[in-house]
């Protein structure tokens, strides 16, 4: 018997779930919830529930992925010209699900030479993935994966959608109007008096 009242209990909540709902003020001023239209005369008619609850538009990243990411994000510089080996290392990190951020050197809007050089420790090639800090220089896709492992980025991760991918990148990007940092000061001030050191 009180399975039967369970089962009953949760028809009539799934049967509600998707119904309308309305809400209207009575000719009293007092505000009523119902899941039937109302009268005529009903004042501040709002109609509730009209559709499915939205869905997500793409799974989450998994929460090793997020950890991941979140400790040690990924970086690739790639250029114009660099061809095969900066799509093949682009391909790889979508196919594995990591979130990554690409940095264009050379040409407009990307970094000059000499940034990259001075980020990635001394690189003057292309593709260099950062992860985290650790640079690795080329594409080889068992250093990458290596590099990846090291991190804790997953191997069966779900692959990365163009869509992830973009949201990704938007999100790691410097904002422009971000403030920034100001230079440490030269030299701290020395103590004055008699006590001082010498």
């Amino acid at each position: 018997m009180r399975r039967l009242a369970i089962a009953v209990a949760a028809m009539l909540v799934a049967a509600t779930a998707g119904a309308q709902m309305y809400r209207w003020v009575d000719k009293d001023g007092k505000v009523q919830y119902t899941d039937t239209p109302p009268p005529a005369a009903a004042k501040s008619v709002q109609k509730r529930g009209t559709g499915p609850a939205p869905t997500d538009t793409g799974p989450a990243a998994p929460y090793a992925v997020q950890q991941a990411a979140k400790n040690f994000p990924v970086l690739v510089y790639t250029s114009a010209n660099c061809g095969k080996a900066c799509a093949d290392g682009k391909a790889l990190l979508a196919a594995r699900g990591v979130p990554y951020r690409e940095i264009s050197v050379g040409g407009d809007g990307g970094i000059s030479a000499e940034e990259m050089k001075k980020a990635t420790g001394g690189s003057d090639g292309v593709p260099v993935m950062m992860v985290g800090k650790s640079a690795t220089r080329g594409f080889e896709s068992e250093m990458w994966h290596t590099a990846l492992d090291a991190a804790g980025y997953p191997r069966g991760a779900p692959p990365l959608s163009a869509q992830a991918q973009k949201a990704a990148q938007a999100s790691a990007a410097p904002k422009a109007d971000a403030p920034k940092a100001e230079p440490p000061p030269a030299e701290p001030e020395k103590p004055k008096g008699p006590y001082a050191p010498k």
